[in-house]
């Protein structure tokens, strides 16, 4: 008996031994850290989901911000750096990007295992990430954005259509979000039409989705990796599943040969992938990792922004009339609203732009200490940041520290007027950067603005937005997905406006 409870005793110890040890590692350094709890560190939400992981890094934050300028948490038993000042963030992001270099997640896939996530640029590393990053950066230039607006305009026509199948009820507009973007995300990489809107579930989507979905395999990794990280060098994790990786080189050469059988020349973002594949000679599993890049970043984030955007409109009548009036007006002068004119209609840009900044994509910025260097951790101490540590940078609580904006809780799109500053002076203070920053920023960021804005103008221009009562009046976070989305769906009426 007392051999056995020994042996329990031993193996307790050993456990609580291995789980806690590293918990002095910032106060050894002179930084200042929140006491974590034993196994979930400072981050519980990210392992036992009962809330959004950015509620646990907002709270750090506040807690943090205006005596330091970055803390040490612990993520479980692993030390990061939470960045709480956004000139400091800035700098890390653009001048002092050689030193901060690579994310976090780089270390976890592998070419060969995952070839299709393996080579996209966000989990690359030093040289072999600015290689691939050059040859996919010409794809988003404004004469080809504008050359697929077109295609654009034609899937907005068909979300309208639906909405008018569908407003008998309130629309779950995620779900509606989801199709839109599908639909012309699909078209514009691989020309064909997904058909997301015709009823039945669009297997490109239901692809689409699976590269996005956190299951509990990869779960289990994370939560490995964070316990034992030396685990991330020996074992890479395949990120997109086997199916998913047939499904698409499938699509991609049916593309192509589509495209070559009829000779067809459209400015899209495969023709481009054809000329690139002819210059650098790209094997076929990097032509289906830069689609999907592509898709990625036009499909999922895009889709839950737009739907942020209506249920904003929706909830903020004021805003909404004020926007429907712009509409108005920039018909009467133009006739149409086309690629041009909708990236000139100042109010627009500012539902987009206030909308993104209360509801970013991401919430927050990963990245990895690639070279050491020397950052002041308050006004009278400078400390070097260690190579190979995490850093993370809270891009949703700096969206809503008063520091920087003036009610920052509330929706006022007037805060980013021209005659204010614009967008311009929050990026330049570092505030504000639903994208990211620097050399690292998101690729398909105009795109992903393209499409919104003529989402929006389509649907506003025609409905009167509400919010339905089956969308809480406080909204949560879903705990279990890492891109923020509304628990329990968006879930809005539309009113068709009579000419």
């Amino acid at each position: 008996m007392w051999l056995f409870l020994y042996i329990v005793f031993v193996i307790v110890s050993g456990i609580y031994f291995f789980l806690t040890w590293n918990y002095k590692h910032w106060e050894k350094r002179g930084i200042p850290y929140p006491e974590p709890k034993i196994f979930v560190g400072n981050l519980p939400g990210a392992v036992t989901q009962k809330h959004h992981v950015v509620h646990d890094i907002d709270r750090i934050y506040n807690q943090f911000k205006g005596q330091y300028f970055f803390v040490g948490i612990f993520n479980m038993r692993q030390p990061q750096y939470l960045v709480t000042d956004a000139i400091i963030a800035r700098d890390i992001l653009i001048n002092k990007f050689k030193n901060f270099h690579d994310n976090e997640f780089s270390e976890m896939a592998n070419k060969e295992k995952d070839p299709i996530f393996g080579r996209n640029p966000f989990m690359l590393r030093g040289e072999e990430w600015k290689e691939k990053r050059a040859e996919i950066t010409p794809a988003f230039t404004q004469l080809r954005i504008k050359a697929m607006y077109p295609v654009i305009e034609d899937v907005c026509e068909r979300m309208k259509k639906y909405i008018l199948r569908e407003n008998k009820e309130a629309i779950e507009c995620r779900e509606m979000s989801a199709k839109f973007t599908t639909d012309v995300v699909s078209s514009c990489i691989f020309g064909i039409d997904a058909g997301s809107f015709a009823g039945d579930k669009a297997p490109i989507r239901e692809m689409g989705k699976k590269i996005m979905d956190f299951s509990p395999r990869l779960m289990l990794y994370f939560i490995l990796v964070q316990l034992i990280p030396s685990l991330r060098k020996i074992y890479k994790i395949t990120f997109v599943e086997k199916v998913v990786e047939k499904f698409f080189v499938s699509i991609m050469k049916d593309a192509i040969d589509l495209r070559k059988k009829n000779n067809v020349d459209r400015n899209d973002y495969l023709h481009y992938l054809l000329e690139l594949q002819e210059r650098k000679n790209l094997s076929e599993l990097d032509m289906v990792a830069h689609a999907i890049t592509f898709f990625v970043d036009g499909f999922e984030t895009s889709s839950i922004v737009l739907s942020f955007a209506l249920y904003q409109l929706a909830k903020h009548k004021e805003a909404q009339d004020k926007l429907r009036q712009e509409i108005k007006e920039t018909l009467e002068k133009h006739g149409e609203i086309n690629f041009d004119v909708v990236n000139e209609m100042p109010y627009l840009e500012q539902v987009v732009a206030e909308t993104l900044r209360l509801n970013p994509p991401g919430t927050f910025l990963s990245r990895q200490v690639t070279q050491p260097c020397e950052l002041q951790l308050s006004e009278d101490k400078v400390v070097t940041m260690e190579e190979g540590t995490g850093l993370l940078i809270p891009i949703y609580s700096m969206h809503r520290d008063s520091r920087y904006f003036e009610d920052p809780e509330s929706f006022i799109p007037e805060r980013f007027a021209p005659e204010k500053g614009g967008v311009k002076i929050y990026r330049d203070k570092g505030c504000y950067m639903p994208f990211g920053e620097g050399p690292r920023i998101c690729l398909g960021m105009r795109f992903a603005q393209t499409q919104l804005r003529a989402a929006i103008v389509s649907v506003v221009r025609d409905f009167e937005i509400t919010v339905d009562a089956k969308t809480p009046e406080k909204i949560v976070l879903n705990p279990k997905e890492f891109i923020p989305t509304i628990l329990g769906g968006t879930w809005l009426r539309f009113s068709e406006i009579k000419p």
